[in-house]
């Protein structure tokens, strides 16, 4: 029978399993993407949603709970100054899950996880720099 069996566990203990998610979470609010293996990208999705929808909330309850999680202070001003706004039309579903393949070394199937959110825009100055070396290397010559 398949009672209580909901959880994905990953061969791990509740603590290391606990630690792997939040330190996983972080990266993704961070990063905006992470790569990891299909099961631990399942087993993420529904616990980064969770404390997306905690933080919408704005109270300092929710930001208490959600620093149990996102322990990093960069990270957790990020969230909330940058990645909740973002969603602030959205109800659920914050999160995407696409399949890359299979890992060379060990045949795993790997998964890009990536929050719904506006890409950055990458700034003009590091175009404008190119453009004016380029120019100034002409002028030279």
């Amino acid at each position: 029978m398949g009672h209580q069996d909901k959880k994905v566990k990953l061969h791990r203990t509740k603590a290391h399993r606990e630690a792997m998610f939040r330190n996983m979470a972080m990266s993704l609010f961070e990063h905006r993407v992470i790569r990891t293996t299909d099961a631990k990208a399942k087993a993420l999705a529904p616990i980064v949603d969770r404390l997306i929808s905690t933080a919408k909330k704005g109270t300092l309850a929710a930001k208490r709970q959600v620093a149990k999680s996102v322990r990093q202070k960069p990270v957790f001003k990020k969230l909330f100054n940058e990645i909740v706004p973002q969603f602030s039309e959205r109800t659920s579903g914050f999160t995407r899950i696409v399949k890359l393949g299979v890992r060379r070394g060990d045949g795993a199937p790997l998964s890009v996880v990536e929050l719904l959110t506006e890409k950055p825009k990458v700034e003009s100055d590091t175009k404008d720099k190119k453009a004016k070396k380029s120019k100034t290397a002409k002028a030279s010559e």
